[in-house]
């Protein structure tokens, strides 16, 4: 029996071993590597394919302010090395479909045995496809079509043919490979969804998002997966939303609803969220959209989902004009946890155009900043952002110097008992806060902080003179340092500073609020506040000036940049009637009088207009007011004269740059080109007088217009170009590598220069030194050179002058000097040729 039994083992041990053959078609061998294949490798390659399309459906989020795309599968613009992975789950996934074909497939006169190969193949293809390798991806889906024609998975592979093909962007390959799929009658239903979906999105990929809708409904109709069915519906909606059909969109958007918990429960919040937009705006609506919009943040099953919900209510009230409302609810979203950026910028893009509309412009300029770090900086909305934002910059630079120059005009309007009374009333507020810190008081509040910061913010009802007045002036803000710090000591900014400790104090005790100490710190002395304000006529004058500026200058910001038309015409109005220059009034009432076209009222329009015509016929605004068309044509308009001058500069007539720029910038006075003027003059100065003359006028641009482009190129050119430019020692002849030949000339031998100009030019052409060039360059005010350039020695150099003095066809009468190209340089930036000559003891020949 034992015997018969080791005889049985071993028969099946040989016809094992026999069935492990790739080369015999036979029964047992065809069964044994297809079911191994089967239930081993491609059973793992599976599993691993799923736990990776898992983890990807897990970190992906979908945008749900654009249309959805049909697969949610974020593609990446990075280039991965050979070997890399996207996901190591798809790596087994390939490794196991590579193994089930090397070591399972049974490919006999050219015909595959196991029926399984084609799954390993398509395995193949879809792991390369979710790690984003989509041309070898593309390889193996046709590798099936074309060795497996009768294969039971050919339209699966052919449906994720043309998904890749999708990813390919073979947008029209796709489509018309799709539409020959959908008209096979024999198709599996859910494979017609799957198709359906993809032609929908290659539709969509194309814009025709028309052709789109049937396709995506059809396949949401087909799809016996819910997860994919919700979304089908959701994207359905979304089309006909875009299409206009808003009745069609809310019965997709219901369809949604309908599938309750059978689909991602982000699709029934968005879906609901859909439909109330959809909603009219009356009063009935709006009650209902309320009601359904409560609903949803009270179930306590969207808690997830409270960001978008509770932005929904912010847009509800906000939009409704409930605005304290609105700013309470997005800043609920902004504090609910959430991984949409997106919605997270629009929270805080609201909020600041909340405060601008408020003009809080510093804390709207903070929200836009928030706005900005949660955009892609290559997207549209980022630019946008970032213009208003940087022209936001403007505005809170313009209104706090109005703001300043008023307050500190407004204390200078007052008489002396006025000041006095003002001060004391204010002084009599800190000390009252002081002593609230005196020993025994409850210290809930940091108090070395509090004693600048309650001087700072001033008192109500006023126009902030304690801000602007006492900040405004930096010897009074070093005092008012200087004595807390004489009279508390270096204390950390922590609760109860005054009694915590001595750490850092000088006289190596505690001390404490004292009323002697309260009785003799001038900070609570109204005298120290009144001798500060300006009593100069001249100072006061120029604060004038500053504030009507400034209010010029927010007047064309808020209509150019903003579009705000009624807080323009506010600052321009309140121009007019503080008494401006003349430079200022013309283009203020020009600019008021298209701002009240603009807005319709035409009475005001018109009165500004005969205005202007009447009382300044002879400007370039009345010119414009009766030939509007003239402004083209003109050529004395600020651009075309800034191009004038700008070629000058470009034929080195720095004197007249410098002369026009000076006038241009008093004519006109307050228009966007002064900046651009007086950047072209600095550069002028700088060829025409040097480093120093270069530096003060780059100077000058930076700190008068500081919020302009061109003040920051100054600055930038201040910081980075400056210091190299500086040096202004000469360097030895022994490490330069070109040299020029210069003749000098006085400026009244303009044409003799000119002459000598074009007489070397010729001599060059005729002696054929074709590495040679030569310039005319203007040195000061009182010189200019004619430069031989190219020479690659000193001694080249001196070699044509001397042919130049020796030769009588060439002859040259003109004094000259050679000089290496970095010295030449120097001396132009520092014109300090007459140094150079000395100190190499070579003076002109």
């Amino acid at each position: 029996m034992k015997a018969f039994t080791k005889g049985i083992l071993l028969l099946l041990l040989v016809a094992a071993i026999a069935g492990c053959s790739r080369k015999k078609n036979t029964f047992l061998n065809r069964n044994w590597h297809a079911v191994t294949a089967e239930y081993n490798t491609l059973y793992n390659g599976n599993l691993a394919l799923e736990l990776g399309k898992e983890e990807l459906n897990q970190n992906y989020a979908d945008n749900y302010w654009e249309i959805l795309p049909v697969e949610p599968l974020y593609v990446s613009d990075e280039v991965m090395a050979p070997g890399e992975n996207t996901n190591p789950n798809f790596a087994v996934a390939e490794e196991k479909a590579v193994k089930a074909i090397q070591r399972h497939s049974m490919l006999i006169e050219d015909r595959e045995k196991n029926p399984q190969i084609d799954e390993a193949y398509l395995l193949l293809g879809k792991a390369r496809y979710y790690d984003q390798r989509f041309v070898p991806a593309l390889e193996a889906f046709n590798y099936v079509l074309h060795k497996y024609p009768l294969s039971n998975t050919i339209n699966e592979a052919r449906i994720w043919r043309e998904k890749t093909n999708l990813r390919l962007e073979f947008n029209e390959v796709a489509i018309k490979n799709l539409k020959k799929i959908l008209k096979e009658e024999k198709l599996k239903e859910q494979d017609r969804a799957h198709a359906s979906a993809m032609l929908a999105q290659a539709y969509i990929n194309t814009g025709a998002q028309d052709s789109a809708v049937s396709h995506i409904r059809t396949a949401a109709e087909l799809s016996d997966n819910k997860d994919d069915q919700g979304r089908y519906y959701f994207i359905t909606g979304q089309l006909y939303n875009n299409l206009g059909k808003v009745d069609s969109a809310d019965i997709a958007f219901q369809e949604v609803i309908n599938l309750n918990r059978k689909t991602p429960r982000i699709y029934h919040i968005n879906a609901h969220i859909a439909r109330i937009n959809n909603m009219d705006v009356g009063d009935a609506e709006k009650a209902a959209a309320f009601a359904m919009l409560t609903d949803l943040e009270k179930d306590r099953e969207n808690r997830p989902y409270l960001d978008r919900i509770y932005f929904q209510l912010a847009e509800f009230h906000y939009q409704n004009d409930s605005v304290q409302l609105a700013v309470d609810y997005y800043n609920r979203s902004l504090r609910s946890p959430s991984s949409d950026l997106y919605l997270q910028a629009l929270d805080y893009e609201t909020l600041g155009n909340i405060n601008f509309d408020a003009a809080q412009f510093e804390t709207a300029g903070t929200y836009y900043d928030s706005t900005l770090q949660k955009l892609a900086e290559n997207s549209r909305e980022f630019r946008l952002i970032k213009k208003k934002r940087d022209n936001l910059n403007d505005v809170i630079y313009y209104e706090d110097l109005a703001r300043t120059t008023d307050s500190i005009l407004y204390l200078a309007s007052l008489s002396d008992e006025e000041q006095l009374e003002y001060f004391t009333t204010y002084t009599n507020k800190l000390k009252e806060r002081a002593e609230s810190q005196l020993p025994g008081e409850d210290e809930t509040e940091n108090v070395a902080e509090n004693y600048f910061e309650k001087k700072r913010t001033g008192m109500p009802g006023v126009p902030n003179p304690g801000s602007a007045f006492y900040f405004y002036n930096p010897t009074t803000v070093a005092y008012g340092k200087q004595e807390f710090f004489r009279i508390w000591g270096q204390r950390e900014l922590t609760d109860n500073w005054r009694t915590g400790g001595s750490t850092g104090f000088a006289g190596g005790g505690d001390v404490e609020v004292s009323e002697e100490m309260l009785a003799n710190d001038p900070v609570f002395d109204p005298q120290t506040y009144v001798a500060s304000i300006p009593r100069d006529e001249a100072q006061i004058d120029s604060l004038f000036n500053e504030r009507n500026f400034a209010n010029y200058q927010l007047g064309l910001i808020y209509r150019e940049k903003f579009r705000e038309n009624e807080l323009a015409a506010e600052k321009l109005e309140f121009l007019l009637a503080h008494d401006p220059e003349e430079r200022l009034e013309v283009p203020t009432r020009y600019n008021l009088y298209k701002i009240y076209s603009e807005m319709g009222e035409m009475a005001k329009a018109e009165a500004l207009k005969n205005d202007i015509l009447f009382r300044f016929p002879e400007s370039r605004y009345a010119a414009i007011l009766q030939n509007p068309e003239s402004l083209l044509q003109d050529e004395n308009n600020p651009t075309a004269l800034y191009e004038n001058l700008y070629r000058l500069y470009e034929q080195q007539q720095y004197g007249e740059v410098i002369k026009q720029s000076k006038e241009l910038s008093q004519q006109f006075a307050g228009d966007e080109i002064v900046p651009k003027l007086e950047l072209l003059k600095a550069m002028a100065e700088g060829r025409l007088n040097g480093f120093e003359s270069y530096r003060e006028n780059l100077n000058y641009v930076a700190l008068n217009y500081p919020q302009t482009a061109e003040g920051v190129k100054a600055q930038e050119l201040l910081t980075t170009a400056l210091p190299s430019l500086s040096q202004n020692e000469f360097q030895s002849d022994s490490v330069a590598n070109t040299f020029k030949l210069v003749f000098p000339f006085e400026k009244g031998q303009a044409g003799e220069a000119e002459a000598l100009k074009e007489k070397i030019e010729k001599i060059l052409l005729e002696l054929n030194y074709s590495d040679l060039r030569v310039s005319l360059d203007v040195y000061d005010p009182q010189e200019m050179f004619v430069v031989v350039h190219g020479f690659r020695s000193s001694e080249r150099a001196n070699g044509l002058a001397e042919l130049f003095s020796v030769n009588k066809k060439y002859q040259i009468n003109q004094k000259s000097f050679y000089i290496s190209t970095p010295n030449y340089r120097i001396a132009q930036i520092h014109k300090n040729i007459d140094t150079y000559l000395e100190s190499l003891q070579t003076p002109p020949n």
